[in-house]
């Protein structure tokens, strides 16, 4: 590394063209010196105003305040999960949240939630700087979200979607592939991000099976211009679920989740427990939607707060069964950053003498 200056590529659609393009440009793309060494550094930072291109997932009953500070006081951008809160329930972790920390963070909003209406109204008296969006087309506020200079980000998980989400005005894409835990959809992440890096001039996000400076490297690579991760900040030490369910995931191998739902279009990746196998066997026996429902209201709260690991929904992505320890987030941003850092270095190594 050595302090030399490399430049920031603001073109943050080049990877993903696909011709002529190596690992030299990627590496280019993220290396900026600064005070202190150089960091890793993409358009994603510019945009928000942080120091690493390290997005933490706005997971309901998981994002709180203090995980949210956490990650933004690292450098990475810090959500808060709003999913079902009442508006002023959300306004009190807003401001718990900047208590916290003096550094940009955002906030989730799940457009499926009965509270969506004042969630909005919230975030934007609270001038809340970024969203994320899922569940639904945040196009009917954007005009309220963009008159705040809010910058908005939905979570897709198709190319189309993220094609019309652009032409509503989103600032970045969070592209998520079916590796992630919770809601789902269909297609992975590796063939997923760079679809939606051809398709869109916004930079993209990537999201779903990362947890390490590897998958940060990979997403780099596949044109990303950062990434988002949620169940490695759940097995962290700021995050405030039940030890049991962090334990839960630090257990976990490469095949300890499922998905559940997908038989009534809302299919769910859950760690395989009691709970996940009455529910599959339900589906199997051909209860209905209104059934299911019923059967899964109030497992998330309980594994949350709770520490039910049985019969709670422990949501959690495939990568659980590379996270072997709880860390603080501040720790776990650092190794992630030095990690990926080495490896394109390495790969930068390995091309140029290739070529010689």
């Amino acid at each position: 590394m050595g302090g030399e200056k490399k430049e920031v590529v603001h073109e943050h659609n080049c990877i993903g063209s696909g011709i002529g393009v190596s690992i030299i440009s990627i590496i280019s793309l993220y290396l900026t010196p600064e005070e202190g060494g150089d960091v890793m550094r993409t358009v994603i930072c510019d945009l928000l105003g942080i120091k690493y291109p390290i997005i933490q997932g706005g997971m309901a009953w998981v994002a709180t305040a203090p995980l949210a500070a956490a990650v933004s006081n690292a450098g990475g951008l810090g959500i808060i999960g709003a999913g079902n809160m009442p508006g002023e329930l959300l306004r009190q972790e807003i401001k718990k949240c900047r208590n916290l920390t003096s550094k940009p963070f955002g906030v989730n909003i799940y457009y499926l939630s009965p509270c969506v209406k004042e969630v909005v109204d919230v975030v934007i008296e609270e001038r809340v700087p970024v969203v994320t969006t899922g569940g639904g087309n945040p196009g009917k506020d954007m005009p309220r979200f963009k008159a705040q200079g809010i910058k908005v980000i939905p979570v897709v998980s198709a190319v189309a979607l993220a094609k019309r989400l652009e032409r509503t005005g989103a600032d970045a894409i969070i592209a998520e592939g079916m590796e992630c835990g919770g809601h789902i959809g269909d297609t992975t992440t590796m063939t997923l991000v760079p679809q939606v890096v051809s398709a869109v001039s916004v930079p993209v996000i990537a999201a779903g099976g990362i947890a390490d400076g590897r998958g940060l490297a990979a997403a780099l690579a596949l044109g990303a211009q950062g990434v988002q991760m949620g169940t490695r900040f759940v097995a962290s030490t700021e995050c405030t679920v039940h030890e049991k369910y962090k334990e839960a995931i630090i257990k976990a191998k490469d095949r300890s989740t499922v998905v559940t739902g997908a038989s009534f279009g809302h299919p769910v990746r859950v760690l395989n427990n009691k709970f996940a196998r009455e529910f599959l066997h339900r589906e199997q026996q051909g209860a209905s939607q209104q059934e299911l429902e019923q059967l899964g209201t109030g497992r998330l709260r309980a594994a949350v707060q709770d520490g039910d690991v049985e019969y709670g929904s422990l949501m959690c992505g495939q990568v659980a069964g590379l996270i072997k320890e709880v860390l603080p987030v501040e720790k776990i941003i650092s190794q992630i950053v030095a990690e990926a850092d080495e490896i394109l270095q390495i790969l930068g190594h390995q091309i140029t003498a290739g070529k010689r």
